[in-house]
């Protein structure tokens, strides 16, 4: 109970209203809080490669200790990653990891930006890294980031001077970070930026160095402090009642999808931090030291300070709404202030601090989650002044400046105003993640030039309440929510979005065709509004047939289903390609499918995807049938094998006995199973007595920490840390002779050809000589590998060890990888 309670705390602390998040209703302990953070004028940027790189300890001490303008720039948005809590995996990923980083920044108390670089996958070395993403335009987004934010400090969680050694992303997000502090103060690079956003130069930057290096005491004794800067970052906060790591680790613990929950820790906890650029700060414990950061930092700031500092001092913890009339006069004053920038990030401030203290809650909730292109709905909104000091509302207005409500309301003490309307959007385009709009290369996302950066889409409906307190007026933006009431949550918010009419889908995403034979495939319709009715065809590639040309359909409500089946016939010979819903209603066609994603930890989503399959007619044979399944940390591997005719029983490792697998043809062991699953340390003696009576056992990657046993297989097998992470690296063939190549599919170097993402990962690189190794590759400029397949024999069955991301290649429909995974289940067969 009391981990949720500190949840529920840091939730309601942190957050400022977003996309389906429930508004905020700070206390005054809250209030005060924010109260000091609007009295710093200070920025740091945080910068690293993906979701889950930050440093949370740090984020969190900045922000809520230091109290300066915080914020965490990501390359990616984690979109190469796997995902332990679902089935999302690449541009859904993605939603999902930059969902999680936003849930993180509203725990810790920082802002989050990205770049436009797409993770694609493991790159061993930042040459390749900043090739695949086109390094001048990555650098250009991080150029941007800083002088639109414009930080005093900058501080890389990655060392710039190590590539080669570390994941390629990781080094060129520091790469990145240290070129750019030289050139954004320099007008005549990226010239169009500098007018934009102008030109700003951060006052030093810094390299996090690791905890671990600092924390040896043999290494910490000899090490050069010259240039480190030690921060005591374990500040026990008493009006939050905890600590900064239990901040950073429930920051840390939304990285759910990664399986990186944390937890908290109390008491001292250093940062290291290397300089490297800029102007080392005297005093070695002060990031800011050197740097004003009171209100005199900017002209006609002094008069303003002199209002907001006694505040603090003399806050009133029983009556926050005491401070409005001073707060009021700093607000005119701050409109007043030269300079755009900390005028327009103090207004924001000073405004929600107004509002809160105020009690002056103000909500626009739409009677649908969805509406069409141009559609109308009904909105409630409630406006309520719970304090003592007189407020007036003027009038609501639409961003377009269409009047919705225009006639001076007095927002009475705790007496609530209500109002219904009538809303037709203007919006002609439908909700999506803009990242997501256009097709991008393998390494960049396409965005349109003033969203570069923005961490998500805005809300597409959003309401101006226009207040009137004492002599100040002021704007409210309010974005229109849907939310219900649930019998067990409560209260439920989510986003009010823009989709289409209609939405289709294929349910199974990769349709693979072992023979010429057809198959119906069938297609889900959705009604985005009410009395839809039109004609649907399935597009297919060329050499293969589809039955019939098309189909009519009704449907009368708004979320209402209906699926339809084509007769799909492949090609003779091995062929590929993609098969299309498109749906038409009136005069418009629609070529879209609707994914939901629903996780408690982050706000409901829904993602607009191109509605197709793959469909693979792959020329396979097989030998075998009835395969045991045994889960690891999460893959499709199962779905895959029924694609091509297997019946897969999934394996409880708990209730694996020596009776209920000898039928089996063979057994598929799912990626890093001895890595998470504990009980399978207890039944390796079993399943090496199944192999040695005749049956296959297959085991995909692992990796070589916290393995529950320590004999993997029958012979000696040491893992490391060796992969290949060039999809098209060239693969020799180092047992021409071994069935494996041979029975019942002929493989040749067609069969790599179209991997997708990587070969595979942590390959072994010892093993005994009763293991035999089939393939050897490498990437570029790196030695050959020989640990991604390792086939022995045992007994009279046999012992498979791959590293091949076969988790990531079956699903994607890579004949080859079926072909050659086929072989191995059919061992002794």
């Amino acid at each position: 109970m009391r981990n949720n309670f500190i949840t529920f705390l840091l939730l309601s602390l942190f957050t400022i209203v977003s996309l389906a998040q429930k508004p905020t209703k700070p206390t005054s302990s809250e209030i005060y809080h924010n109260l000091q953070k609007l009295n710093f004028l200070g920025s740091a940027l945080y910068v690293a490669a993906h979701p889950d790189d930050e440093n949370t300890r740090l984020i969190s001490w900045l922000s809520n200790d230091v109290k300066a303008r915080t914020a965490y720039l990501s390359m990616t948005r984690g979109d190469g990653g796997q995902n332990l809590i679902g089935p999302e995996i690449r541009e859904l990923l993605g939603v999902i990891r930059t969902q999680e980083l936003l849930a993180a920044r509203r725990t810790d108390g920082g802002e989050q930006f990205f770049t436009r670089a797409i993770d694609f996958g493991y790159s061993k070395h930042s040459d390749e890294t900043l090739a695949i993403w086109n390094k001048d335009e990555v650098l250009k987004d991080v150029v941007r980031a800083i002088r639109k934010f414009k930080p005093d400090v900058i501080i890389n969680r990655f060392d710039h001077r190590t590539p080669g050694s570390t994941h390629g992303h990781h080094t060129s997000s520091a790469i990145l970070s240290f070129e750019a502090f030289d050139i954004v103060g320099d007008k005549t690079s990226y010239p169009d930026l500098a007018e934009q956003y102008g030109i700003w130069q951060p006052r030093r930057l810094f390299w996090n160095n690791y905890w671990s290096f600092y924390n040896d005491p043999k290494r910490y004794e000899n090490a050069d402090m010259t240039n480190i800067v030690a921060l005591n970052t374990g500040t026990f906060y008493q009006a939050l009642g905890l600590s900064n790591g239990e901040i950073a680790s429930l920051s840390r613990s939304m990285h759910k999808s990664q399986g990186f929950g944390s937890t908290g820790r109390r008491g001292e906890q250093m940062e290291w931090l290397e300089f490297l650029k800029g102007d080392l700060p005297k005093e070695k414990t002060n990031l800011f030291e050197g740097i004003n950061t009171t209100w005199s930092r900017v002209e006609g700031g002094e008069a303003i300070g002199a209002i907001l500092k006694p505040l603090e001092s003399n806050f009133n913890f029983e009556d926050p709404s005491a401070m409005l009339p001073s707060l009021l006069h700093a607000y005119e004053m701050v409109k007043m202030l030269k300079d755009d920038h900390w005028r327009e990030i103090k207004l924001k401030q000073l405004k929600k601090l107004i509002l809160d203290c105020g009690g002056i809650f103000l909500e626009v909730v739409a009677n649908t989650n969805t509406v069409n292109p141009n559609g109308s709905y009904e909105v409630t909104i409630e406006a309520i002044n719970r304090s003592d000091y007189p407020v007036s509302l003027r009038s609501i207005v639409l961003p377009s400046g269409k009047i919705l409500m225009n006639e001076i309301t007095n927002l009475k003490p705790n007496d609530g105003f209500n109002f219904k309307a009538t809303v037709v959007t203007e919006k002609s385009s439908t909700s999506a993640p803009y990242w997501l709009k256009e097709k991008g290369t393998l390494g960049m996302y396409e965005a349109a030039s003033d969203m570069i950066g923005v961490p998500e889409t805005p809300v597409p409906e959003q309401f101006v309440f226009n207040l009137t307190m004492g002599r100040s007026q002021l704007s409210v933006v309010r974005d229109a929510v849907y939310k219900y009431n649930d019998p067990v949550k409560g209260e439920v918010y989510q986003p009010m979005e823009i989709l289409p009419e209609v939405t289709t889908s294929i349910p199974e995403k990769v349709l693979i065709f072992p023979d010429n034979k057809p198959k119906e495939v069938p297609v889900r319709i959705v009604a985005g509004r009410d009395s839809i009715n039109g004609m649907v065809q399935l597009n297919h590639p060329q050499g293969w047939t589809v039955s019939p040309g098309q189909h009519t359909f009704e449907l009368p409500k708004k979320g209402e289903a209906t699926t339809v089946l084509f007769s799909v016939t492949p090609p003779r010979n091995q062929s590929e390609g993609y098969l299309r819903p498109l749906a038409s209603f009136g005069s418009r066609f629609f070529d879209k499918e609707l994914v939901t994603i629903d996780y408690e930890h982050i706000p409901y989503q829904r993602v607009l995807m191109p509605s197709e399959a793959k469909a693979v007619r792959i020329d396979i044979e097989k030998r075998g049938q009835r395969i045991g399944y045994i889960d690891g940390a999460g893959d499709a591997i199962p779905e895959s094998l029924e694609y091509i005719g297997y019946e897969v029983i999934t394996l409880d490792p708990a209730d694996i006995t020596s009776e209920k697998i000898q039928n089996l043809d063979a057994i598929v062991v799912g990626i890093r199973a001895y890595n998470t699953i504990p009980q399978l340390g207890f039944k390796q003696d079993i399943l090496m007595e199944y192999v040695k009576n005749g049956g296959v056992m297959l085991v995909q990657y692992n990796t070589n920490r916290r393995l529950v046993t320590d004999k993997l297989a029958p012979y000696p097998l040491e893992l490391s840390r060796d992969r290949v992470t060039d999809e098209n690296s060239t693969v020799s063939i180092l047992a021409p002779n071994h069935p494996v190549l041979s029975k019942p599919n002929k493989i040749t170097q067609a069969d790599f050809q179209g991997w997708v993402q990587e070969r595979g990962l942590y390959f072994p690189n010892n093993w005994d000589k009763a293991f035999t190794p089939i393939l050897g590759m490498n990437d570029e400029n790196y030695p050959e590998t020989r640990g991604s397949l390792l086939v022995a024999e045992y007994g009279d069955g046999y012992y498979v060890y791959t590293g091949l991301s076969f988790f990531r290649e079956l699903p994607a429909g890579v004949s080859g990888a079926y072909r050659l995974f086929a072989n191995l289940l059919s061992l002794g067969n």
